[in-house]
């Protein structure tokens, strides 16, 4: 005790050893900016306004101000309801600086530690964990409002230090039950592919209906490609086989195919690209973009300019066959397909999203699919399992034991088969808690492992679904990795 006793008056000494030399500074107009600054941050009113300005683009910048405010929530959470009631510390003498930069009202809660400097640190970290772009500006921001709160009077440095490290442990923590994308530096193989000079030999499928309104706005394709061939489709219309009917239509052979949509309008495309051997030019414009998000792709203008460049990468590319009512069905996957709640929360959100919009309409489908879900019964490679989902991934998803977000690699040449047990007791009331407390890797109800095709057998015709779309009904599944497509993106130089 008596050595933790000096090790606290070291660190007084050091506190009122910064305060009076904060007090020698001369004033300035500085003084007056501080003080404005420290203001505007009180109750986190300065990062819920960057983060405002920050979600009004869909993507990378959308997903920085949402892990940020969250950050920002669970450090007030901590250090005003948990360490400030606990750490019971006067704060500095308000005669110690010069009344000038004094901050007015003085606060009178405990001063140890900074909820200013958590917060700073809280959002400025969650939101560089998303997008690193963003740390440019919020980290020298994040400093300087914690910086304020000792030029102002109002905390020590060791108050301002321990908030900023409760503030950062906050955001990294968060990753634990929602991994940051940022996190994951595409590594896919590089690929030779032809450079196509304003998109000279492109032929592209526009589907401007496919999700509704553009998740990632940019410039419009003709404006990115003038010299490509656009094929534009509407809502009802098969895109994989208006593309097979625009290829064999035109003047001359295509050296590339493009599209323009979503998820399911990407594989579509993906099939026709495989079936004749040419590269892909994917622009992200539909609500779901998880492949183009996983492959490295934010926006039409990346593509644009790596189709320019002849820039590509070798990804692989998954096949299911099964046996449909209307006979042998062959489906190519580029993200996820699964059996039992999965396809019942896509029938439910199209069923819905006309009348709600999708996120909405996913998120209403989700819980009630969680709701009326009912076992399942299925052979895997022949070994009987029951359970709520099956789920296969195009690639290893991560986290492992966790819910899959992103794949940090497109090449691996591995499917991922996760699924959650019915056979236990209680399993439906332990798995929601699981999810709901991030916790499925201790849930003995969880299983996955990795390999490179699958079968499956189930006793009664089950709904399949596959890239965010219902495909049919089977009996007996088949999954394999079906063999490479070439796409263009940037190479990072992080191939391996």
């Amino acid at each position: 005790m008596r050595n933790l006793g000096r090790r606290f008056h070291r660190v007084g000494r050091i506190d009122r050893a910064m305060t009076a030399a904060v007090a020698r500074l001369p004033n300035s107009a500085l003084d007056s900016g501080l003080l404005r600054l420290t203001r505007s941050a009180d109750f986190g009113g300065l990062w819920l306004a960057i983060a405002a300005g920050l979600g009004i683009r869909a993507g990378e910048q959308r997903r920085a101000a949402v892990r940020g405010v969250v950050s920002l929530g669970g450090a007030a959470l901590i250090v005003n309801a948990g360490l400030k009631p606990i750490v019971a510390r006067r704060r500095p003498a308000a005669d110690l600086l010069p009344a000038r930069r004094r901050s007015d009202p003085r606060p009178t809660s405990s001063s140890f530690p900074s909820g200013h400097s958590a917060a700073a640190a809280a959002f400025a970290t969650g939101a560089a964990l998303e997008s690193p772009r963003t740390a440019l500006f919020l980290v020298p921001l994040a400093a300087v409002v914690s910086y304020s709160r000792v030029h102002t009077g109002v905390h020590w440095g060791s108050d301002v230090l321990a908030g900023a490290i409760v503030g950062s442990a906050v955001a990294v923590a968060t990753r634990h039950g929602a991994p940051s994308r940022a996190a994951a530096a595409p590594r896919d193989r590089p690929s030779g592919a032809p450079a196509l000079t304003g998109g000279d030999g492109l032929l592209v499928l526009d589907t401007p209906a496919a999700g509704g309104p553009p998740a990632a706005p940019g410039p419009d394709l003709a404006a990115l490609l003038p010299e490509a061939t656009l094929v534009q489709t509407g809502l009802g219309d098969d895109p994989a086989e208006q593309l097979e009917r625009a290829y064999r239509t035109c003047p001359r052979p295509p050296s590339a195919l493009g599209v323009a949509g979503g998820d399911g309008t990407v594989a579509a495309a993906a099939t026709v690209a495989l079936r004749h051997g040419l590269p892909l030019a994917v622009f992200p414009t539909g609500t779901l973009n998880h492949f183009a998000r996983d492959l490295g792709v934010r926006e039409s203008a990346d593509t644009a300019a790596a189709v320019g460049t002849g820039d590509a990468v070798q990804v692989d590319i998954a096949r299911i066959r099964f046996d449909d009512e209307s006979g042998p069905r062959t489906r190519y996957v580029l993200n996820t397909a699964g059996v039992g709640t999965y396809p019942e929360v896509v029938r439910l959100r199209e069923k819905w999203e006309s009348r709600w919009g999708r996120w909405p309409a996913f998120a209403a489908a989700l819980a009630v699919a969680l709701r009326r879900a009912r076992p399942l019964t299925v052979r895997v490679d022949g070994v009987p399992r029951r359970v709520w989902v099956l789920f296969f991934g195009n690639g290893s998803y991560h986290p492992r034991r966790a819910v899959p977000a992103f794949r940090d690699r497109l090449d691996a040449g591995l499917l991922d088969i996760r699924w959650l047990r019915a056979d236990g007791p209680w399993s439906r009331v332990r798995i929601a808690s699981a999810l709901g407390l991030a916790a499925l890797a201790r849930t003995p109800l969880y299983g996955e492992f990795r390999r490179d095709e699958l079968t499956v057998q189930l006793p009664t015709r089950e709904p399949l679904a596959a890239d965010g779309e219902l495909i049919g009904t089977a009996t007996r599944i088949r999954v394999a990795v079906a063999g490479r497509l070439t796409v263009y993106r940037f190479d990072d130089g992080s191939a391996g």
